[in-house]
């Protein structure tokens, strides 16, 4: 059991990295609007670079006992590279499918809730009552913010989108819940350098066998590592170090930050109102972070 201090700790490392995350899609719009660039080539990138950064921090920081993993351990790390190469295309995959207002909000809110079934009923972790008020309010709560920034009907939504949509929901809570298995064994940056080596091998065959774009401007280049070295290996490394305080189930709630962060970014360079819904969406998400952040509980 952790102390609430502990908890809290886990719970802004979280945060950060979801915060981090949330400049993603501004920054793809960047890039996608000063390039020629496509979707699996910007997944492939990001995952290389942290990948490589990932790698030259576990051989400065922790030594030489960097692929010391038990056989079943490293199957599982393997898997969740394989998990993040499936959550990156089938999220792009969808959104030409389904359209982006539909896309996130299954990929975002299945997640959440796909983890707290499979513990509460798979690993029978009790799923205390802040909790699944937090689970409620945050859901809701992304819910409206997305909505209340669609400007596109629905009426090009197809079953394969939602498909496509839920399986990257699929994607996303398996890595959660396999991370959660091994943060307590294993140094972060071990288990990022393989998976995400992974992930970027895997990304590297799909978008070659498409078209891999190789060719940026310099301000691009630098956009490009921005993706890699802030959203990607410096948040996933505070958020597996937050996962080890943290129920997978309160770590999927912690993770709906994103697109609260998105929906402000795009409210102050773009200029899109978020209206009444999306603020009282913006509400909930906040009350949900702050009942897991200042109300302690065992079950947590």
């Amino acid at each position: 059991m952790f102390s609430h201090n502990t908890t809290r700790r886990g719970f802004l490392f979280v945060a950060c990295a979801s915060v981090s995350w949330g400049t993603v899609g501004v920054t793809n719009q960047i890039l996608y609007a000063h390039s020629s660039t496509n979707a699996l080539s910007l997944a492939f990138w990001r995952l290389a670079i942290a990948a490589s950064l990932f790698l030259l921090a576990s051989w400065i920081l922790p030594g030489r006992r960097l692929f010391k993993f038990k056989y079943r351990d490293l199957g599982v790390i393997l898997l969740m590279g394989g998990l993040q190469a499936l959550y990156q295309t089938s999220y792009s995959a969808a959104i030409v499918y389904a359209g982006v207002t539909v896309s996130t909000l299954i990929a975002l809110c299945a997640a959440p809730v796909i983890i707290a079934l499979f513990t509460t009923f798979m690993m029978r972790e009790r799923l205390a009552p802040i909790t699944l008020m937090a689970l409620v309010g945050a859901l809701g709560g992304t819910v409206l913010l997305v909505a209340a920034r669609s400007h596109s009907s629905a009426g090009n939504v197809s079953l394969l989108g939602v498909c496509l949509a839920f399986l990257s929901a699929c994607g996303y809570a398996g890595f959660i819940l396999c991370g959660h298995l091994l943060t307590s064994r294993y140094h972060p940056l071990h288990i990022n350098t393989v998976a995400f080596g992974t992930g970027a091998l895997l990304l590297l065959l799909f978008a070659a066998s498409t078209r891999l774009v190789i060719v940026y401007s310099a301000g691009d280049w630098l956009l490009l590592l921005y993706l890699g070295c802030v959203p990607t290996a410096l948040a996933y490394g505070l958020f597996q170090i937050g996962m080890r305080s943290l129920s997978a189930t309160v770590v999927s709630i912690v993770t709906l930050f994103e697109p609260l962060t998105a929906a402000m970014l795009a409210w102050i360079l773009f200029r899109e109102e978020l209206g009444p819904l999306g603020l009282l969406g913006a509400a909930l998400l906040l009350g949900a972070m702050a009942l897991i952040l200042l109300v302690p509980t065992k079950g947590i």
